[in-house]
């Protein structure tokens, strides 16, 4: 794990200015949200959430990363807690601090802090997680040392060339806490539910499964919130987040389904908003599962589904199947000309008489519309796989604990990929290589496919890196599947017409100044 160096010591270079309270009446507005979930791991700790759909609905609002992304145009890049950043070689990148950055507890952002955020207390250490250690190595697997160059500047190095290192600092694990703080909650249990970031808005109470209540943070450097109070309510049933919307309960419901959307709207004072994310809904194999050892068997799946089908019943035309685990943003990186599997039952019959399948059950693990529509759509490819002749068996759990416990048979889970910045290391690499997700959970592995994302990784030559990535695609969508692609993603927030929000083009719910006009 990378190592801190500095060219001068940070003693007395930040010194604390006085903060003076005003008595005043706050007449901003609180506003509570219901989401169908607060936290998948009932933890607050980034690492452990792993950027869960859940929680990137609230982390942004706490914590925040020296890159940002905008929220109110295309994710693109944007300064965030660094006002810039330059390459000084294919390994390292320098940023400029944004000075009199305030944290919750009311200390001042240094370079120690990111130093910190970045080191092996907060990723590598023996008392932490194994799984939380691992995920910090996933998104960030060849860190070597970040450097203080003085209190304003930090050189992040990595022991590779990193054309990504831009994005990684853009994204999930990536976000900048308190060391001060950390350091006297003792250790990760004593931490993990009491994140002290820069963001708009503080930490006030956490109840798992069931409230996460957060307050202003009125020294936040890019302006006074412009709510006092902003709380995340967990209310699992669609049909009840919308019944608290209507009788003025909350003020925002997520996790609108497609057909919902018209009767929200007929409902006075009401509006829905949102649309495509950055996100796929995919099919996760187990190729340890007796019926999936052999990639006929899987690719056989793949063609029994009629991903059009399920956008055409579910989403109302508001998703689309996309080309692949892959996103057009990619730019340079795109494969161009690529598709998931063709619905074709014909081929999937040949597939399954090709490689001897009998009939064997499968087993498919859901959860209870954790995604949206998500029961609906196991219905659906439940029935087009009977149609092909595979027989699934579909098992509803109540938690991620569930759906991944090994002590019975793991054939297919439900499963979503993001793409948290804009290459594929994000995303194919993140979850699916050499220590990716599905490889930590033992499900999948390709000892092809882990050799190139290293060298995805380590590459800077775009051509050579795009046929890389092609090449991957072809592993993981046809010689030896790790999923299926079913369809993009779209998230839909119903909310009180009259409040001046906009949502954002990723699952993040937004209530800084920047997206809230008074």
């Amino acid at each position: 794990m990378p190592h801190v160096t500095r060219r001068m010591t940070l003693a007395g270079a930040v010194t604390a200015l006085p903060r003076f309270a005003i008595a005043q009446a706050d007449n901003r507005p609180a506003i509570t949200v219901a989401v169908q979930k607060i936290a998948n791991s009932g933890v607050l700790d980034v690492f452990r959430e792993q950027s869960s759909n859940a929680s990137e609905r609230w982390t942004g609002s706490i914590l925040e990363t020296l890159i940002g992304r905008n929220q109110q145009g295309t994710l693109e890049r944007v300064p965030g807690l660094a006002t810039s950043w330059k390459r000084i070689d294919p390994r390292t990148v320098e940023l400029a601090l944004r000075p009199g950055v305030k944290l919750h507890n009311g200390d001042t952002m240094t370079a120690e802090d990111v130093a910190f955020s970045f080191g092996p207390e907060r990723t590598a250490a023996e008392t932490l997680p194994g799984d939380v250690r691992a995920v910090a190595r996933r998104y960030f697997p060849a860190l070597e040392e970040i450097e203080i160059v003085d209190a304003r500047t930090v050189r992040f190095v990595n022991r590779t060339p990193d054309l990504t290192l831009e994005g990684r600092l853009s994204a999930s694990g990536a976000q900048i806490v308190s060391a001060r703080a950390w350091r006297e909650g003792g250790d990760w249990q004593g931490n993990r539910n009491r994140p002290v970031g820069t963001g708009p808005y503080r930490l006030r109470q956490f109840k798992p499964d069931s409230v996460l209540e957060l307050e202003a943070h009125d020294e936040y450097w890019g302006g006074r919130p412009p709510l006092r109070a902003l709380r995340f309510l967990e209310i699992p049933e669609t049909a009840s987040r919308i019944a608290a919307l209507q009788s003025g309960e909350v003020q925002f419901a997520a996790d609108i389904p497609p057909d919902q959307i018209a009767g929200v709207e007929a409902s006075h004072g009401l509006e829905v908003q949102g649309g495509l994310v950055a996100n796929h809904r995919i099919l996760a194999f187990d190729k340890q599962h007796p019926a999936l050892v052999d990639p006929r068997i899987r690719l056989a799946i793949a063609h029994a589904i009629d991903g059009q089908a399920i956008v055409d019943a579910l989403w109302a035309g508001r998703s689309r199947v996309p080309p692949g685990l892959q996103w057009e943003f990619y730019g340079a990186m795109f494969v161009p000309g690529w598709t998931v599997p063709k619905y074709d039952p014909a081929q999937a019959r040949a597939l399954l008489k090709a490689a001897g399948y009998k009939g064997d059950p499968i087993t498919y693990r859901a959860r209870n519309d954790y995604y949206t529509a998500e029961i609906a759509t196991a219905q659906i490819i439940v029935e087009f796989c009977r149609e092909a002749g595979i027989n699934l068996t579909l098992e509803v759990k109540e938690n991620w604990a569930q759906v991944l416990d090994k002590t019975g048979p793991r054939g297919i889970r439900d499963w979503s990929n993001a793409a948290t910045f804009d290459d594929p290391i994000s995303s194919i690499v993140n979850q699916h290589g050499p220590n990716g997700a599905q490889r930590g959970n033992g499900e999948w592995s390709n000892d092809e496919m882990n050799r190139l994302s290293v060298a995805l990784e380590a590459g800077t030559d775009m051509a050579e890196r795009q046929r890389l990535f092609a090449r991957m695609l072809a592993i993981c969508e046809r010689e030896d599947p790790a999923y299926v692609v079913l369809h993009q993603n779209a998230a839909f927030v119903a909310k009180q017409k009259a409040l001046p929000w906009r949502a954002s083009p990723s699952f993040f719910l937004d209530f800084s100044a920047r997206n809230w006009r008074a």
